[in-house]
């Protein structure tokens, strides 16, 4: 069947193992039964660090759900762990002695007599009478309850103005001490005599240890701690201790920790509920099909798991302790073990209600076991929605484990990804086949109709959508601007400028754009030889005021302007600064060549009968001669790149006229595109015949 569609392409893929598939390269409507980066809440390094942050998401407490739990694989885990285990050392001789206070001294109670905390039947070997008991004095309850003061004042902080050489912390060599005595205590044959002298000590200090810890009922007298591999599953290498020399000699390793040799330590539930005088655990499924918004299935039906042996807290062995399938499916049912359990060593959680509605506590299920694990399941969640790689149209079934405690608790071990979905025994074979059914129609049908019917799947939570925050990575950016050749740019004009004007020509220049004075007398200027090249000769640069006026016609008519007392009129004086003719070639032509390409383009104007004195930088005068010709229009033009408003008039009208001299050889007379000395009479308003380069000089 698989080679009909292999050609095709698969809209749903359900694969065991993640890795299998590169779910980056799907397609967005291809759905996967996977999510990545999933190992913050499915391994058992992720689900212990992941959930000491929960605070900071949900007002819950993780030690009210999940056994504490360190991780091994640094040394600060490592001293967080031992100051744990010391501290349940205190502790654990405070409960000895509540739980003896009714003994008399002359014989200590069995060891499975003083297990208080296990339903273990009555069928238990005595000790032996002849062997021989150790007597502990008082001093040691006393430096119990010293330690579990210390402990409730830091809990308190009431040890921040304490400093650390005040001495209230136990030595190394008091701590081994006490370690050791506690050992034979509860391990071995000593005893503490006249434990009523303490009984209300220790009653209190336990009173206060239960109000803010709320693991104190799962820790029992025996201080039994699992060692788990970090990233391991199905039950693999993991192993119960109660000696913590022994615990810290397994994780020690003269190489850095790596995946495969991490190790995680977790209490271990002392005080488990028991079934028959047998532990089971709790199998729970539950459905994620988005992340943000984050939301959750939670599944009804669930199943328990037993183990093949009775339970007991003397022997450490897993086919105790662990009831996972793939451990127990190894071992043969403890013949001692009850009839009334199945052979297959699981159950429904529907039998299991009914036995719990055989002995009295039928509420429990729905008040209690129920209700807590799913606050535990949207906890976890909540925790880990951040690290999660979310991908839409992806979902995943998740199997979470949960043990009982005594008081029907439920305590969440771990989360696994792909639970085993093997039928193999008939209560398997009825739920896994019906979970994944119902998934299908959450994932699949429920797209088309809100409506279905989704099986045995409750919507469990579905948060409001969460905008995600920008994402703040290594932000490698070059800003700048790119840097271009410059263009060859004219001659920067330094200076120019108007030395003195009279008021009444001031005025008239306001008011008219052109002004005709009389012509005033005066010695012709120095002749300038023609023959010069341009290559040779010096330009004139200059700087025109700003608020020089400017025809706002296209042409008017000069009215003349009588000539001041003596015969004189200022005129504007034009500073001037020479240039070589290297800024000729690189700035007049540049600005000329992109106007007038055409030299013969040129209009001849009729000049006005007054050019003001002009002089060099020389201060030789030169004095224009009176024109001969009719005054006519004036058309200023641009002179070194400088719009005219003649010109931009001329362009708005379309019209663009050449006139010819008045007199002389037009081939002469006409003013070269390139000389900047007739475009500086030309712009001025001035004209004549035969205007050579001197003349307008």
């Amino acid at each position: 069947m698989s080679r009909l569609v292999k050609n095709e392409i698969p809209y749903l893929l359900w694969t065991i193992k993640r890795d299998v598939i590169d779910y980056h390269s799907l397609n967005c409507d291809q759905m996967l039964n996977h999510y990545g980066k999933t190992a913050s809440f499915t391994t058992k390094i992720g689900l212990c660090v992941n959930l000491r942050s929960l605070p900071w998401y949900v007002q819950a407490n993780p030690d009210s759900f999940f056994p504490r739990c360190y991780g091994l694989c640094n040394q600060s885990e490592k001293q967080e762990f031992l100051d744990d285990f010391r501290r349940t050392v205190a502790s654990s001789i405070l409960k000895w002695v509540v739980s003896h206070q009714n003994w008399g001294g002359s014989k200590p109670k069995n060891r499975k007599e003083e297990d208080c905390d296990s339903e273990t039947s009555s069928k238990k070997a005595p000790e032996d009478a002849e062997s021989k008991l150790t007597g502990l004095s008082g001093q040691l309850v006393d430096i119990a309850c010293k330690v579990c003061q210390t402990y409730l004042g830091q809990l308190e902080h009431e040890d921040i103005d304490i400093s650390e050489n005040a001495g209230t912390e136990l030595t190394e060599d008091e701590w081994k001490d006490l370690t050791q005595q506690y050992y034979s205590l509860i391990h071995g044959n000593a005893f503490i005599s006249n434990p009523r002298n303490h009984l209300s000590q220790c009653q209190a200090l336990l009173n206060k240890i239960s109000s803010v810890n709320p693991q104190t009922e799962i820790d029992g007298l025996r201080n039994i701690w699992i060692i788990k591999p970090a990233a391991k599953s199905r039950g693999r290498d993991i192993v119960c201790m109660n000696r913590v020399e022994e615990i810290l000699e397994l994780v020690t390793t003269s190489h850095p920790p790596t995946k495969d040799n991490k190790w995680v330590v977790q209490k271990y539930i002392e005080t488990p509920l028991l079934i028959y005088d047998t532990k089971f655990d709790i199998r729970q499924w539950f459905l994620v099909t988005d992340w943000n918004p984050l939301t959750i299935w939670f599944y009804k039906e669930s199943y328990l798991r037993f183990s093949t042996q009775r339970f007991s807290l003397d022997n450490l062995d897993s086919a105790i302790h662990l009831c996972n399938n793939s451990i127990q499916k190894r071992f043969k049912n403890d013949k001692e073990r009850s009839p009334l359990l199945p052979c297959h060593n699981m159950w429904t959680s529907t039998r299991f209600q009914e036995y719990l509605q055989k002995r009295g506590r039928g509420a429990m299920w729905s008040s209690v076991i129920y209700p807590a694990m799913k606050r535990a399941i949207t906890n976890t969640m909540r925790v880990a929605q951040d690290r999660v790689e979310a991908r839409k149209n992806s979902f995943e079934l998740y199997g979470a484990d949960f043990v009982l405690g005594r008081d029907f608790k439920p305590w969440l071990i771990e989360i696994n990804s792909s639970p085993t979905m093997h039928p193999s025994t008939p209560v398997t074979a009825q739920l896994c086949a019906q979970v994944q059914e119902d998934t299908i129609k959450v994932v699949v049908d429920r797209k088309l109709d809100r409506d279905c019917d989704i099986g045995n799947f409750e919507l469990l939570w579905r948060q409001p959508a969460v905008e995600l925050p920008a994402f703040h990575g290594s932000d490698l950016l070059v800003e700048g601007v790119s840097v271009r050749r410059a263009k060859k740019q004219m001659p920067f004009i330094s200076s120019f400028h108007f030395s003195s004007l009279s008021d009444s020509q001031s005025q008239r220049v306001t008011q008219s754009p052109s002004v005709t004075p009389d012509q005033v007398p005066g010695t012709p200027g120095t002749t300038v030889q023609t023959d010069l090249k341009l290559k040779e000769e010096k330009i004139l640069s200059c700087t025109f005021p700003g608020s020089l006026p400017r025809p706002a016609t296209r042409g008017f008519k000069v009215k003349p302007v009588h000539m001041e007392s003596g015969g004189k009129i200022e005129l504007p004086t034009c500073h001037c600064q020479l240039l070589d003719n290297k800024a000729l070639n690189t700035g007049l032509i540049q600005a000329e060549l992109t106007r007038h390409r055409d030299p013969h383009l040129f209009s001849v104007h009729p000049l006005t009968p007054v050019l003001p004195s002009v002089k060099t930088t020389e201060g030789a005068p030169f004095l224009p001669p009176r024109p001969s010709g009719k005054s006519g229009e004036f058309r200023p033009i641009p002179f070194l790149g400088l719009p005219a408003a003649s010109s931009r008039a001329q362009r708005k009208s379309g019209s663009a006229s050449v006139h010819p001299h008045t007199s002389g050889n037009s081939s002469q007379n006409r003013f070269k595109a390139r000389d900047p000395i007739l475009d500086l009479a030309r712009w001025l308003g001035y004209s004549g015949s035969c205007w050579d380069r001197s003349r307008a000089c």
